[in-house]
């Protein structure tokens, strides 16, 4: 089914989807050649939000759950994207260990790794379920909402491998975002692949080396298609180790709000936009509780910084005080079913291979809709992701609008790419 979309499919947007249209061959070929240079993240879900005006990534996930939202129709591509990936790293592997977060007993988020484990085996491998939890000491068969069952293993280290009872695998798949740190279990791992790399772990990862990255690669891509950069790129600062319990810290930040908040007014103004800019203000690096911000006004971010140092206070307790990304907030202007909806877009190896709407009714064109009470609606992309309908008129054909999400996924997802191998601990550098 594709979703109703309720879109202004006029002003700038429809410029830049019939430029994106236009430039098919030039973008496709740009990538091409960003593969021969660079390793895509094994896998990703890039959280994209359509402003009516303006398309931007705002989040790119690089442990994506929610792959049982993608439709069995969508499954066709995850596998022959799964099985390039598995040639090029391992081709002559048998067995693929998957291991899923800690937190055994949300259903849902088992359903997500029963279709990890589907899409694998579809692709020609044996796959596993392994955890890390060390409270799992044997086996467990966990029933799922639709009739399906997940079973978990208790991993086993020896010196140089990770695996199960009689079960060694060439390849380690996470889908556990090592928020919590990374355990000692999967460290100096070197017979076996491990993906993704260790230090894209939520404890060490930051937001801004990604967007960094992607900022970076909006002015070569604007230049490619002859666009400002900003149409496609969420303007940002950020702020290193903030005390939110210091008044002269968050004085500090409120300026930098109100920077951003300055620069994106330019911009509004630039192209005619009536509409009030606000600021999205969230933690760069994993601290749990913080939560994302919405600051429309630079003098509210001291009392937003007192509810969150309230939520956070116990987390933190000696640790480190967190670093804040300060990003231009993008609006959403779709709906599906009456929701306010955003696409997300999910990838595996160098490929789109599909994605859902993450809709909200309880939420608002600037928040957050990654949050209690969200559902998921599919995208088209098995069927439209590489093909879109020549001649159609922008905005007016699902597959020209699905397409173009892709695209921008897919420009997350070279950002992602530049941002691992600038955070590589084990990259040799030369003088």
């Amino acid at each position: 089914m594709v979703p109703h979309l309720v879109t202004a499919l006029h002003g700038p947007i429809n410029e830049l989807e019939q430029r994106i249209l236009d430039s098919m061959p030039a973008i496709e070929r740009w990538f091409r050649l960003e593969w021969m240079e660079h390793t895509p993240p094994f896998y990703s879900a890039v959280d994209i939000r359509n402003a009516g005006f303006k398309l931007a990534p705002v989040d790119t996930n690089l442990y994506p759950g929610g792959w049982n939202h993608l439709t069995r129709d969508m499954l066709p591509l995850a596998v022959q994207a799964a099985q390039a990936a598995i040639e090029k790293i391992c081709p002559e592997a048998r067995n693929l260990l998957v291991i899923p977060q800690n937190h055994t007993r949300n259903t849902f988020y088992l359903a997500n790794v029963a279709q990890l484990q589907r899409i694998f085996q579809m692709a020609g491998l044996n796959v596993r379920i392994g955890s890390i939890d060390p409270a799992l000491k044997s086996p467990k068969k966990i029933e799922l909402p639709h009739g399906e069952t997940v079973s978990l293993e208790p991993v086993v280290r020896t010196k140089r491998r990770l695996g199960l009872k009689n079960f060694d695998p060439c390849t380690i798949l996470l889908n556990n975002d090592l928020a919590a740190g990374t355990p000692g279990i999967l460290e100096d791992i070197h017979e076996q692949y491990l993906l993704p790399p260790l230090h894209a772990g939520a404890s060490v990862r930051r937001k801004s080396n990604h967007f960094h990255s992607y900022e970076e690669l909006s002015k070569r891509f604007g230049k490619l298609l002859g666009i400002d950069p900003w149409l496609i790129n969420p303007l940002y600062s950020k702020a290193e180790e903030v005390d939110l319990a210091d008044a002269h810290a968050v004085e500090a930040v409120t300026a930098q709000v109100d920077a951003l908040l300055a620069k994106v007014r330019r911009k509004y103004k630039e192209y005619g936009i009536n509409e009030k800019p606000f600021v999205i203000v969230k933690a760069d690096n994993n601290v749990p509780g913080l939560g994302v911000m919405t600051v429309h006004d630079a003098r509210d971010f001291a009392a937003l910084a007192r509810a969150a140092r309230g939520r956070t206070a116990s987390a933190l307790s000696g640790q480190p005080h967190p670093a804040l990304i300060l990003q231009e907030g993008v609006l959403t202007n779709e709906r599906v079913h009456d929701g306010v909806a955003e696409p997300v877009v999910y990838t595996l190896d160098r490929y789109v291979v599909g994605g859902f709407y993450r809709v909200h009714a309880g939420r608002g064109s600037d928040e957050s809709l990654d949050a209690p009470g969200a559902s998921y609606v599919p995208l088209a992309f098995a069927e439209s992701a590489q093909l879109p309908q020549p001649g159609a008129k922008p905005g007016a054909s699902a597959p020209n609008r699905f397409y173009m999400y892709g695209v921008i996924g897919r420009l997350a997802m070279v950002a992602a790419s530049y941002e691992l191998e600038a955070t590589d601990p084990d990259a040799e550098i030369y003088d």
